[in-house]
């Protein structure tokens, strides 16, 4: 097995995490299940390289106080957070808390595969400014409303209040948001988000 193909799984529902752990094991990643936020924190100082895969919604402590907790602990262990299909405000929250990938319920193993794939590719960039550089280029490729229209879903806005603030059509606001994320190269609305908080990133730093 690879070196650093550790993956912490977060969830206090006992057959998903059982079956994620089948899952990750099939696919040559080395799983480390925890059912309480609790023990993952205190096991976060000393546990080895590798990702974690976060449910949102936990018993005693949600998703994103633990993200909260981590962050004092450590920030090298890439998240990907699992949320309620639509739940954009807690996805933009997440986001902005260092998470690098989101996946909603329910989600096909091609999905969480794939994103945990990308959370070691993530892991493995060793140029954080060159990231943020990349990130206001393509952020800079878009046009006014395309830009206006990943802001509102930054907001957390649905494509309905997005148009409503705008004054266009859903439609509208659709193929922006299409076209939005085909101009930045990115599949997740997750991806938009992180590239558009890098892209600030690179103006506080720049």
């Amino acid at each position: 097995m690879p070196a650093g193909r550790t993956v912490y799984v977060l969830e206090d529902d006992e057959p998903v995490r059982r079956s994620l752990e089948r899952l990750l094991r099939s696919a040559k990643f080395e799983p480390v299940t925890f059912e309480h936020p609790d023990a993952f924190l205190m096991a976060a100082k000393t546990i080895k390289a590798g990702c974690l895969l976060l449910d949102i919604r936990l018993q005693g402590m949600n998703g994103l106080e633990v993200q909260q907790h981590l962050n004092r602990i450590r920030r090298d262990l890439p998240v990907i957070v699992v949320t309620a299909q639509g739940d954009i405000q807690t996805v933009v929250h997440a986001m902005k808390a260092g998470a690098i990938d989101f996946l909603e319920k329910p989600y096909s193993d091609r999905a969480l595969l794939g994103s945990i794939e990308m959370a070691f590719a993530t892991d493995r960039q060793s140029d954080y400014n060159d990231e943020v550089a990349d990130a206001a280029l393509r952020i800079g490729g878009l046009s006014p409303r395309e830009r206006q229209v990943l802001d509102g879903l930054m907001d957390g806005h649905s494509n309905k209040v997005i148009a409503y603030n705008l004054g266009l059509s859903v439609r509208t606001v659709e193929v922006h948001r299409a076209r939005m994320m085909d101009r930045l190269g990115t599949r997740q609305l997750a991806q938009a988000l992180r590239l558009r908080i890098m892209s600030r990133l690179n103006r506080l730093t720049g």
